[in-house]
């Protein structure tokens, strides 16, 4: 593909140079996919108003996020395995996010460990957080988060248990993947993935492994991972870990009205409204559905963010419109990350940007802060819900 114009160019392309196991991990959702399918396509029925004649000169899409000046309302999302879609994914990812000029958050099971990736991060240098049973290890990951000075802490809500995923264990999905004649056989036909694969130490959940007692190698972090998970997670906990962590907090896989509300009594900084990218609860809202009903809920004490289904910088402006002060973007930077390292990171970026860019200028703004509801068509997009 000589000539790269939006994200889907770079999905094909990822498709092609990227392992089965990792893309299907990447670009798949749970059960019927439904919700995964819905995150996208419900921004396509949101129609925007055209303008002209309006003064387009010195066009910015700076904004900030938890007080942090970014390039434009985007953060790279936390996923996991992203050292498996490239080698030293996420250090490749960090970098990018550093030079463009917006946060890059890690995953808890990232590939490359949180002291790894502050070796080239910058200040937009965030941590994501999962809860699991050993509260010691726990502590000690955000001790590690503040070791590494990142400016947030993301707390992901949504994951007290796995959501079935299809594509995951008709794959035997593993880091790194097992030597099956299938998954061999497969592998060989990648050959850049092999080779960068070849050159870097960085093959296992960085994070984890070496930092747990009793896990040294993935015989045995398989089994503690499964076991790990907390279904007892509650709103105690985020009391405990914002206490614990002290900095600004991020609460991640708001969807519910009654949940926003507790998100907002927490204390905490941002909320984002998530489906977990349709990889939990299938037949979930899309985010961009539910994100106008949360707005409304949250009010002006906390910051309201989403992510789910952004595949352009036209969903990031219409997000914006429907009150998201920020987004997140996951499969779009993989997509990236996967079809060309770091570079394909940076042209995911560059095409996002110069989509709001030219959208904003299309819709008749200049500066992100005057763009809300107006600038979309009436009837086409999702308004806050009313309580029965």
């Amino acid at each position: 593909m000589s000539v790269i114009t939006n994200i889907e160019d770079l999905r094909v392309l990822a498709q092609r140079r990227v392992p089965r196991m990792f893309y299907d991990y990447a670009d798949s959702g749970s059960w019927t996919e439904s919700t995964y399918r819905a995150n996208s396509a419900d921004f396509q029925k949101i129609k925007l108003r055209q303008r002209v004649a309006v003064n387009m000169e010195n066009r910015s899409t700076a904004s900030t996020l938890v007080g942090q000046k970014v390039a434009m309302p985007v953060a790279l999302a936390p996923t996991g395995l992203t050292g498996m879609q490239h080698a030293d994914g996420e250090i490749l990812a960090a970098r990018a996010a550093k030079k463009f000029g917006v946060p890059f958050t890690l995953s808890t099971m990232s590939i490359c460990s949180i002291e790894d990736v502050a070796q080239h991060a910058g200040e937009g240098f965030w941590f994501q957080l999962y809860v699991m049973k050993d509260r010691g290890f726990i502590e000690r990951l955000i001790d590690r988060a503040k070791a590494a000075n990142c400016g947030a802490l993301v707390l992901t809500l949504d994951l007290q248990i796995l959501g079935q995923r299809h594509e995951d264990l008709k794959n035997g999905l593993s880091a790194p993947p097992k030597l099956t004649v299938a998954n061999m056989i497969n592998i060989a036909t990648k050959w850049r993935w092999a080779l960068g694969m070849a050159t870097t130490k960085r093959r296992q959940f960085g994070n984890i492994v070496g930092h747990v007692q009793g896990v040294s190698d993935m015989a045995n972090l398989a089994a503690w991972t499964a076991e790990q998970f907390d279904p007892a997670l509650n709103w105690n906990d985020v009391e405990w870990i914002k206490k614990r962590w002290g900095g600004k907090l991020i609460l991640k896989g708001i969807q519910d009205v009654e949940d926003a509300k507790l998100a907002v009594r927490s204390g905490a900084d941002a909320l984002i409204v998530s489906n977990h990218g349709g990889r939990q609860l299938d037949g979930a809202q899309s985010s961009i559905e539910a994100l106008p009903t949360i707005v409304e809920a949250a009010g002006r004490d906390i910051e309201v963010h989403m992510d789910g289904g952004i595949r352009s910088g036209q969903d990031v402006f219409k997000a914006r419109a429907l009150g998201a002060r920020g987004t997140y973007i996951g499969r779009a930077f993989l997509y990236g990350l996967g079809a060309m390292g770091e570079a394909g990171v940076t042209k995911c970026l560059e095409i996002i940007h110069k989509e709001l860019d030219l959208t904003m200028a299309f819709c008749g703004h200049t500066q992100l802060d005057a763009v809300d509801a107006r600038v979309l068509l009436p009837g086409t997009f999702p308004t806050p819900m009313r309580s029965v």
